[in-house]
């Protein structure tokens, strides 16, 4: 097969059945029926591929994973009921008590309750790392139990680009796994595995299914990794559905397509942001006045879908903001064709103290754009209007 991406999408597809369908169908079914006992001992054995139970794997989820493999450049991966399933399986699989995690500061806020909430109660510690760090000053922070470096590039809401070809050589050179939450860029834009990273990590739900339809995770990575995690999956259950398999496996179809319009329109938007008059910040890792603009011209094929903004006035005024909007969604989720505004103060960064936000650049008035597929004039002017009508 073409090593294109568009490609690849498109065309990487389960083997047509006898019906000789040109769309793969949904299988819907719970269990798999096997030729004869020496097959469901083999299966069960693991001698030969192949499915047994939807919980352990379906040809729907397979579909999806693959393709995704062959977009991210990894040898092996698992679909997972939610991003947040990939994110915790991704860790609780290889992690033991004892062990040190550490992770980039700006984090998603659910992230953030795994490794500050759940993860202390079974002896799994943390230490944050922040962007203004250096790479001196990271390094430090390893411990001798440091067993994971978790991050987000493009991290979720600040935007902040971490640099793959550091962390990924400072992981080869510590012995160390990294695990990089992919879910802002997508495999269109950046695939940290070819800059070292050992885990790749999504939440489908986003760009990857682009419509708002269904929930669904991923984790990617080496062979080694994935079987400990598919052993984990297997006996806690947060598989996938086989039909959101199948919709997140025909969304890839479209994902190349979608991303450069969502990332053409953010862009737009981003500059009409920063040359308005009330607008105190803007950040979007193509412009140039991102503090690292540089590195995200480096690891990413575009700058991607999300914009963020603070206006004038703070808290009052961004909620006076958001109820202005007229054509915008005000909504918790992101990726979508719809563009989608978000106040993550108040909702999915809400559990983190006053100090834990001002630490990973949520100030109380910052607004999240996630930029949809609608004509970009009709954004701006959206966006216009409910800066002025929220004086």
């Amino acid at each position: 097969m073409s090593n294109n991406f568009e490609t690849q999408a498109i065309r990487a597809q389960q083997e047509r059945s006898q019906y000789r369908e040109h769309s793969v169908p949904l299988y819907l079914t719970s269990s798999f029926v096997f030729e004869d006992a020496e097959q469901a001992r083999a299966l069960f054995a693991d001698e030969v591929p192949g499915n047994i139970y939807t919980r352990f794997s379906n040809p729907n989820t397979t579909e999806f994973i693959q393709k995704l493999c062959l977009l991210e450049g990894t040898e092996d991966g698992i679909a997972t009921a939610s991003g947040m399933a990939a994110m915790y399986s991704s860790m609780a699989a290889l992690l033991r008590s004892g062990d040190h995690v550490l992770a980039s500061r700006s984090l998603f806020g659910s992230t953030h309750q795994i490794l500050t909430v759940l993860f202390p109660r079974v002896g799994i510690s943390h230490t944050y790392a922040d962007i203004t760090e250096g790479p001196q000053q990271w390094e430090d922070k390893i411990q001798p139990n440091t067993r994971m470096i978790f991050v987000e590039t493009p991290s979720n809401p600040a935007l902040d680009i971490l640099d793959l070809e550091w962390l990924g050589a400072l992981a080869k050179r510590r012995n160390i796994i990294l695990n990089v939450d992919n879910c802002f860029a997508t495999p269109y834009l950046q695939n940290p595995a070819k800059w070292g990273a050992h885990l790749v990590t999504h939440s489908a739900t986003k760009f990857i299914d682009g419509q708002g339809r269904v929930v669904g995770g991923a984790v990617l990575g080496t062979k080694e990794l994935i079987k400990e995690i598919r052993f984990f999956a297997r006996h806690t259950g947060p598989s996938m559905s086989p039909f959101n398999g199948w919709i997140l496996s025909k969304s890839l179809e479209t994902l190349a397509i979608r991303m450069e319009r969502h990332c053409e329109n953010a862009h737009t938007l981003a500059r009409h942001l920063e040359n308005h008059p009330e607008v105190l910040v803007v950040k979007y890792p193509f412009l140039a006045s991102h503090p690292q603009h540089a590195l995200a011209r480096k690891q990413m094929r575009l700058g991607g879908g999300l914009v963020t903004f603070e206006i004038a006035e703070g808290i009052e005024r961004g909620r006076k903001f958001l109820n202005a909007l007229k054509m915008i969604s005000h909504s918790a989720n992101l990726g979508d064709t719809r563009t989608i505004a978000t106040h993550p103060a108040s909702t999915t960064h809400s559990k983190l103290t006053d100090a834990e936000r001002t630490a990973v650049g949520i100030t109380p008035g910052l607004i999240r754009i996630s930029v949809g597929l609608e004509n970009i004039q009709d954004v701006e002017e959206d966006v216009t209007q409910a800066i002025s009508n929220s004086k």
